[in-house]
């Protein structure tokens, strides 16, 4: 169990490069990767939800206008900033989709740890996951279909009921695995390893996109990693200074551009699979963000803590 505890550290900390290797296995040998479609994407994406248990609950009572500042952040500033470059862009309606549906889905799993290496707040962090995971069923089928709701075919009912089972559901169990069993030995054990289940799942959702869609890449390459780049970083600048803008100290703002600016893009490659399967580029798009908000997520936290080096 130590030697697995060693290597869910090292596959958190190397996210990027095993979803960009995943991506690329996908590329050379599709038949890889191609069993994660249809229903097998539920199963994958249940493991990402189980990080979360009671102890994340307890930091929303005890800092509740931080983490209402940060869902309110969260949910405006990415949905509103991935519709507006859009349209900037002149994106495809494919790309656009892609694009919000980024934008719509909740904090990613992995800016917990990008926050610890931005020397940020992670308590915080861990907070504005949970309740951006908690939110996500409701607001990510609500932003859906009012910003794209128009011009794409949407199944908002059956988004909602999808992600309550993908989101909500796993973090149920995992809270009632920790009141139940938290003192048990082995059961901690299970959960020094989840981060690495978590690692596997956006591994294998991006590889999966990339067997089927990869071909098309090509297509819209250029412009879709620009617009990805701008939503993101984007999402980096404005969640600083709403920190700023309500009297954050660094660490908190830190933490704030951080959870605003990297999103559940795993997420949002299933949700496309699931409910747009004929849109090839929204899948394809949602799995370059995937791979973009990993790698640029892991750069900012390392920039943040080489500036304080600097400083000292």
């Amino acid at each position: 169990m130590n030697f697995l505890t060693a290597v869910s550290r090292q596959m958190t900390r190397f996210t990027a490069l095993i979803i960009i290797l995943a991506s690329i296995i996908a590329f050379i040998e599709p038949a890889t990767f191609s069993w994660v479609k249809g229903d097998t994407q539920v199963v994958v994406l249940v493991g990402m939800g189980m990080t979360l248990g009671k102890e994340d609950y307890q930091i929303l009572a005890q800092r509740p206008l931080d983490i209402f500042i940060g869902a309110i952040a969260q949910y405006t500033i990415m949905p509103l900033l991935a519709i507006g470059i859009a349209k900037a862009f002149n994106l495809s309606p494919g790309l656009t989709l892609g694009l919000v549906l980024v934008g719509t889905c909740p904090g990613g799993v992995s800016s917990n740890i990008m926050s610890f290496l931005a020397k940020g707040d992670v308590a915080f962090s861990v907070g504005m996951t949970t309740v951006s995971t908690v939110l996500a069923p409701v607001m990510t089928p609500l932003w859906m279909t009012y910003l794209v709701g128009q011009t794409v075919e949407m199944d908002g009912w059956g988004m909602f009921k999808f992600m309550l089972l993908v989101t909500l559901l796993p973090v149920v169990i995992g809270s009632v695995a920790n009141i139940l069993l938290h003192k048990k030995h082995w059961f901690e054990d299970v959960r020094a390893i989840m981060p690495a289940v978590a690692v596997a799942a956006f591994a294998c959702i991006v590889g999966g996109v990339a067997a089927v869609h990869g071909h098309r890449f090509a297509e819209s390459a250029l412009v879709m990693i620009l617009a990805i780049a701008a939503h993101n970083i984007g999402g980096y600048i404005l969640g600083y200074y709403s920190g700023a803008l309500t009297g954050m100290n660094t660490a908190k703002k830190r933490t704030l551009a951080i959870e605003v600016g990297v999103q559940n893009a795993g997420l949002a490659t299933g949700l496309s699979a699931k409910f747009f399967p004929g849109n090839a580029e929204s899948a394809v798009a949602a799995a370059v963000a995937c791979v973009w908000h990993s790698v640029s997520g892991t750069i900012l936290g390392n920039l943040f803590a080489w500036w304080d080096k600097r400083q000292q």
